[in-house]
């Protein structure tokens, strides 16, 4: 079947004889487009030399890449998913020397009393076991939380250093949770204990900053206290602690301080509670 240009050759347009008539600009450079691969974990990190304030040594530890890992989205409680890598399972410093661990905001905050008792309590005792892959793997990652946990017992950080560790190690197991789901034949009861875990942090992490903004000062782990009261929030709306929620909600809505950004997602946060109060 003649093409609707067809005849144009011998006008010397002949190129043109088979064109697709809508085949638009847009539609052409698509189907040009080299598809574009997505960035593995191990690109994604880089390994950093430290030293630790408790016994001196220096060691390297896999830090990410800020700059190169693309934030995809924030979940409600402020977890950032970023592409091909999951940023809480390298937040967390270890030495491998004498066992200290913590956050990497928190990593040099160590007075002397704190590095004896870590001495007395983690050095003394821990065994820990070599990191040689080229990531960290989940099950890795959540063991150095607990020792940046552990750690934060045992130094008697504040309330909310403990608390940020639980969140961020909710934000981990839930990664870890959400991974195993992709998988082809995922394991349902592995999951499940994944999940519970991941709410067992959030609760102690909600007991914990409730906790420390009667007894601490802000900024409190890197947020002003407009984002720690919509924190405080959140998680206090995930336990059905519905009138804490609405009122930290109500404070934030009438706030001089707080931007419309927060604004928003607290408006969305009070049709959730409000959503969920009707349920009951």
């Amino acid at each position: 079947m003649a093409g609707l240009l067809s005849g144009l050759a011998g006008l010397g347009l002949d190129e043109l004889e088979n064109v697709d008539i809508y085949k638009s600009e847009e539609r052409e450079k698509k189907e040009k487009e080299v598809p574009v691969q997505k960035a593995e974990e191990k690109d994604l990190i880089y390994e950093k030399t430290f030293q630790c304030p408790v016994c001196e040594e220096s060691f390297p530890a896999k830090i990410m890449k800020s700059g190169k890992a693309k934030l995809i989205k924030t979940d409600q409680d402020l977890r950032p998913q970023h592409e091909g890598i999951d940023a809480a399972k390298y937040d967390v410093l270890l030495c491998p020397h004498c066992g200290y661990a913590a956050l990497s905001r928190y990593f040099n905050s160590v007075v002397n009393t704190q590095a004896k008792l870590i001495k007395e309590n983690i050095s003394s005792r821990v065994q820990l076991r070599p990191y040689t892959g080229e990531t960290y793997s989940y099950d890795e990652a959540v063991e150095r939380y607990k020792l940046a946990l552990a750690n934060a017992v045992v130094k008697r950080a504040k309330p909310s250093e403990k608390a940020f560790i639980c969140l961020k190690s909710a934000w981990l197991l839930r990664g870890y949770a959400e991974s195993l789901e992709q998988e082809a034949n995922p394991d349902s009861g592995k999951i499940a204990e994944l999940r519970k875990q991941e709410l067992d942090y959030l609760e102690n992490a909600y007991n914990g900053f409730v906790e420390a903004i009667q007894s601490e000062n802000f900024p409190m782990c890197g947020m002003d206290e407009i984002t720690v009261d919509y924190l405080i929030a959140v998680l206090a709306a995930r336990f059905k602690k519905y009138d804490v929620a609405s009122r930290l909600v109500a404070s934030i809505l009438t706030s001089a301080t707080a931007n419309n950004r927060t604004k928003d997602k607290a408006r969305e946060l009070k049709e959730q509670i409000l959503a969920d109060i009707k349920k009951k």
